[in-house]
């Protein structure tokens, strides 16, 4: 499937990983003669080319566009503008690729973003630009503060068994693993260490504190020898939290509700049970890493707490995981005021 892409426009800027990653989003499709690809006023999400056959973009009222396969026209995307001025019929067997317009702007702006990295801070390594940038919560970012971000963190080399947060320490840096595997664990009641999560390349820890402005709550530990992209809390206010942490009002929530939008109280169970949102479920922020998977990613949420510190934290825990969470302003103090 790949051996083609290159001949469509932009794909054919990709870089050869970028365009390995997105042939896995990809669909090809098959068209009878006849058959219609799409209709004129769809204001549908994806992107058509033309792979093999030929297919008429047709209006009423006009002569019929042929675009053939393999011809100039055809390196482009089938009647892209939206809502679709033209109705796509195959004028005999078609074959077409088919894919998310935001998925195929998502990679060239990873890959363009990636080159200004790479030449803007020379000597570090491509790949795990990459990597950072294709992880949901950094492809929100404006383009400012991924720029920004990659000359803020500072490198760390780290051993099996080191503690590298500990609970109830001050909350102070920002980590994302670049190279490594770590352990979350807890000291819960009676003095019981609970085993929390296993943390891999790619995945970040510490921001709980430093959005709460509370000790930390948990200890992270290295499983195995590694390096560590640290930042400090205050480039982390300024380039992560702030675009990340969507705030929205009581009057907001209610439309959002009312157009879909879930509504998670990440309280303790105990508190959950003495009266939340009317249709709101409960996550409690401790438990939210391994709950995640019981969550609609194509969904909106908003998280809520007492006082909007808690579901500040779960907002950006899950915006990393990437879904589209806003936080109630003020929580459910501020409901009650």
């Amino acid at each position: 499937m790949l051996d083609y892409l290159d001949q469509f426009v932009p794909m054919g800027s990709l870089s050869q990983q970028s365009m390995d990653e997105l042939g896995k989003c990809l669909e090809i499709l098959e068209f009878k003669p006849g058959q219609t690809l799409f209709k004129k006023g769809d204001n549908d999400n994806w992107l058509y080319y033309l792979i093999a056959g030929r297919v008429n973009l047709v209006d009423e009222g006009r002569a019929p566009m042929l675009i053939e396969a393999g011809s100039e026209d055809g390196r482009y995307a089938l009647a892209r503008l939206k809502p679709r001025h033209y109705t796509g019929v195959a004028d005999g067997p078609a074959k077409v690729l088919r894919v998310e317009e935001a998925v195929l702007d998502r990679f060239v702006t990873m890959d363009q973003a990636t080159g200004f990295e790479v030449t803007e801070f020379e000597g570090d390594d491509p790949e795990w630009m990459f990597t950072v940038l294709t992880l949901p919560a950094f492809q929100k970012l404006p383009p400012v503060n991924t720029n920004a971000m990659f000359g803020r963190f500072k490198r760390i080399e780290v051993k099996a068994g080191d503690v590298v947060i500990q609970q109830g320490g001050p909350g102070d840096n920002y980590y994302l693993i670049r190279e490594g595997a770590a352990e979350v664990s807890r000291v819960g009641a009676g003095g019981k260490i609970e085993m929390l999560a296993t943390l891999g390349k790619g995945d970040g820890f510490g921001e709980e504190a430093l959005i709460s402005g509370m000790p930390r709550n948990a200890t992270v530990t290295m499983r195995s020898d590694g390096v560590l992209m640290r930042m400090a809390q205050q480039d982390f206010n300024e380039l992560l939290k702030a675009p990340m942490v969507k705030w929205v009002t009581v009057e907001q929530v209610k439309h959002m509700a009312a157009e879909g939008a879930g509504l998670i109280d990440v309280r303790l169970e105990d508190e959950f049970k003495t009266g939340t949102l009317r249709g709101a479920i409960n996550i409690p922020l401790a438990q939210l890493r391994g709950k995640t998977q019981d969550l609609d990613t194509k969904r909106k949420y908003v998280a809520f707490c007492q006082s909007g510190q808690r579901s500040a934290t779960a907002a950006f825990l899950l915006e990393q995981r990437g879904f589209e969470v806003y936080v109630l302003k003020g929580g459910l103090d501020g409901v009650k005021r």
